[in-house]
């Protein structure tokens, strides 16, 4: 239904209905921007107002009307709502207008299966259109009656619907199970980073704010970057080495867009799953966007129902070039990084992400004082060698004083390969707190 394409734009008319309920309004500003991404040529936008949708045809008579003289004046054969239609809706208003309907949601699919590249990808947006399709296979097959044979091979038979049911039920079936596999391997890519204690940072944030931008501009990558929605659609993994903290996982993930079908939440649970279990998310926020606060809402608002709004996360307000701002950083009342603005395009403030990103990461870094005894020698020259030590003196018992700065998984490392135990190196302060995290994170 969607992967076939033809080669120009198609001619489409758009709808756009103001409703009195808040929670039902799209943007049409966006929605143009959606059309335009998908590759259609948007021909004239019909705007009008309702209380509530027509049942039979979403918008009234008089507007069905209008839609159909738009049609003929540009020679466009496309319907594009910004809505989410039922199939009922969509099959009646195809049925008056004599050409293709898409509401949203198909919008959107048709976009998805454009930009997939990885298999995975390809697999999730083929799952969320067949069970879109799913409702609407009443569409072409009503003229279709019952399959017949001839002596000896009569029998109820089914239906042409009922065959593609069938068919779509077993497709969808298979696809679960690749994914599934999917998700395995990606839980062992995770798991296997979690063992080496390697942090992961996923960047997050509504749609065309910049975030590829500013994973290339952070990782000196080509990752593709467009102004246009849903530019990214597979996540993309690099390396990140961030000072005082080492090696770090920069993921680049899906962009969000204000009402996103439940299906696409559901189809894309795996590739969201890099959000859920980061150590730190980077919400990007595009800082020109009149709408910016809504736009965080809605980000917010798919973070928890992919169980991800409870991660730590540092604000980045990008795009400051198009507001003529300086860079700076934001602190909370504790003196942590909390918003970072810049400019990723112009690379203006990079240097001060890349400050925030270790001072939270580093919160995990352990700073303490050691007294070690001559027979110790190894366990200093090992300091010495990660480039842990901040300050070294010698005492008149001549004992070994350091003062020591190094991320814990580092610590803990060198204790196992010393066959020594972390508690009896470590400060009271410190081992309560390691204490404290152990339990949070068993709670978790």
């Amino acid at each position: 239904m969607f992967f076939e394409r033809p080669d120009a734009g198609e001619t489409a008319v758009l709808v756009h209905v103001d409703f009195q309920d808040e929670k039902e309004r799209e943007d049409a500003g966006e929605f143009l921007e959606l059309v335009r991404s998908s590759g259609a040529d948007p021909a004239t936008l019909l705007t009008g107002s309702r209380s509530r949708p027509d049942p039979r045809t979403f918008v009234g008579s008089g507007k069905v009307e209008e839609l159909r003289d738009a049609l003929k004046v540009h020679g466009a054969e496309l319907v594009l709502f910004n809505h989410a239609l039922s199939p009922s809706q969509e099959r009646n208003l195809e049925r008056e207008l004599k050409c293709r309907v898409l509401d949203r949601t198909g919008l959107i699919l048709d976009i998805f299966a454009q930009r997939a590249r990885t298999h995975e990808g390809k697999l999730q947006v083929e799952l969320a259109q067949l069970e879109y399709m799913s409702t609407r296979l009443v569409r072409g097959w009503t003229h279709l009656e019952r399959q017949k044979g001839g002596i000896g091979l009569r029998g109820p038979g089914e239906t042409q619907l009922e065959t593609d049911r069938r068919l779509l039920r077993a497709r969808i079936k298979a696809i679960h199970k690749r994914l599934d596999k999917v998700r395995v391997q990606r839980e062992q890519n995770r798991r296997s980073r979690a063992r080496a204690e390697i942090p992961s940072v996923s960047l997050v944030g509504y749609t065309n704010a910049g975030k590829s931008t500013l994973f290339n501009a952070l990782t000196a990558s080509e990752v593709y970057a467009a102004d246009q929605l849903f530019a990214t659609l597979d996540p993309t993994l690099r390396r990140l080495e961030i000072e005082d903290v080492g090696p770090v996982v920069l993921a680049d993930t899906v962009g969000f867009i204000r009402h996103l079908p439940h299906k696409l939440v559901e189809a894309f649970r795996a590739t969201l799953q890099e959000a859920a279990e980061a150590t730190l998310l980077v919400h990007v926020i595009d800082a020109a966007d009149p709408d910016r606060e809504l736009n965080v809402e809605q980000v917010e608002s798919v973070l928890h129902e992919i169980g991800a709004l409870e991660v730590p996360m540092l604000k980045v307000m990008n795009k400051i070039d198009l507001l003529d701002s300086a860079p700076r950083i934001e602190r909370d009342g504790e003196g942590r990084p909390e918003v970072v603005w810049l400019s990723a395009k112009e690379g203006k403030g990079l240097e001060l992400l890349a400050e925030a990103l270790a001072e939270r990461l580093a919160e995990d870094v352990l700073e303490f004082s050691l007294s070690l005894a001559p027979a110790q020698g190894k366990l200093r020259a090992a300091l010495h060698e990660l480039g842990a030590v901040r300050d070294e003196t010698f005492d008149e018992e001549g004992l070994t004083r350091l003062q020591v700065r190094l991320p814990r998984r580092d610590f803990l490392q060198l204790m196992a390969r010393l066959g020594e135990r972390a508690d009896d190196y470590l400060p009271a302060a410190l081992q309560e707190r390691e204490a404290w995290e152990e339990t949070l994170q068993e709670g978790r």
